[in-house]
C-alpha cells in the first residue's frame, strides 16, 4: 500500500498529461515537402488483430485509423511507408516468452485485409521480422538508413509497450546517436494500442497478466520522456 500511495500522484500526473494531448495536422507536416515524411506501421497483421492466440479486439480497433492515415498521407504525396511484421519460424526462440504466433506461411502472419485492399499496397515496403525489435531486422534498418531525407517519422501499430515502443525508440535513439537534431518521431495515440489480460484470467490460463490500460499509458509516457512526440491523432 505504501508503494501504491507513493505512486498515486505520478499516475494522476500521467493521466492528466494523456488527457491534454493535442492532435497534429498532416497538411502542416507535408507542407514543405511530403518526401520528408515517412510512416512505419509495425505488426498490424491478422495474428494480433483477428486470428490466433495473441489476437486482441483492442488492437483490431487501430486498423481503420491507420488506414485513414495511410490514405491521407498518400493523397498528400507521402510515398515512404514501411510495414515491419512478425513472421516467425516454427521453432522461434521468442515462443519461450509468448505463445506460438504469426508463423511463416500461416494466416496469422498475413497483413490485415484493410491494408491489402489499399490501391497502393503493392508500393509499401513489407519486412519480415523475428523479434519484437524492428531495429534488429537488417533489411528494415537499411531501408531507414537509405532515407536520410526523411525528417519526420510517424510510428503506428502494436503493441504500445512491445513492438511499437521498440520501433519508435530505435528511430529516435538512432537519430540522437547520429546528432540528427532535425529528425522528429511522432506517435498518434489513436493508431497504437496493446492487449489486455486481466490477473484472474491470466491465473486461470497459467499465463502472465498484462494490464492493457496501465501499460499503454506508461509506455506512451516513456516514449514522450525520450523525445517522441505523442499526439492524439494526425488529422488532415
Amino acid at each position: 500500500m505504501d508503494f501504491l500511495d507513493r505512486s498515486k500522484p505520478f499516475i494522476e500526473w500521467m493521466l492528466a498529461w494523456r488527457e491534454n494531448l493535442q492532435p497534429l495536422s498532416l497538411t502542416a507536416l507535408t507542407a514543405t515537402n511530403p518526401a520528408n515524411v515517412g510512416i512505419v506501421s509495425v505488426d498490424v497483421i491478422k495474428g494480433f488483430c483477428s486470428v490466433g492466440p495473441l489476437s486482441s479486439p483492442r488492437v483490431d480497433t487501430i486498423v481503420e485509423p491507420i488506414v485513414a492515415l495511410f490514405k491521407r498521407a498518400w493523397e498528400q504525396g507521402v510515398r515512404d511507408i514501411a510495414l515491419p511484421q512478425d513472421t516467425h519460424p516454427a521453432d522461434a526462440v521468442e515462443f519461450g516468452q509468448y505463445a506460438p504466433h504469426c508463423i511463416r506461411g500461416t494466416e496469422e502472419a498475413e497483413t490485415v485485409e484493410a491494408f491489402q485492399s489499399l490501391p497502393f499496397f503493392d508500393q509499401l515496403a513489407v519486412f519480415e521480422k523475428n523479434s519484437i525489435n524492428s531495429g534488429l531486422q537488417p533489411d528494415f534498418v537499411s531501408w531507414l538508413q537509405a532515407r536520410p531525407h526523411i525528417k519526420t517519422w510517424i510510428v503506428v501499430g502494436d503493441c504500445t509497450d512491445l513492438c511499437t515502443h521498440q520501433l519508435a525508440m530505435h528511430i529516435r535513439l538512432s537519430a540522437n546517436q547520429n546528432q540528427q537534431a532535425r529528425v522528429r518521431v511522432i506517435l498518434p495515440v489513436n493508431c497504437v494500442d496493446t492487449y489486455d489480460l486481466p490477473v484472474e484470467t491470466a491465473r486461470s490460463l497459467g499465463a502472465v497478466p498484462h494490464d492493457g490500460d496501465f501499460l499503454h499509458l506508461v509506455f506512451l509516457y516513456h516514449m514522450m520522456l525520450n523525445g517522441i512526440e505523442v499526439v492524439t491523432e494526425i488529422m488532415a
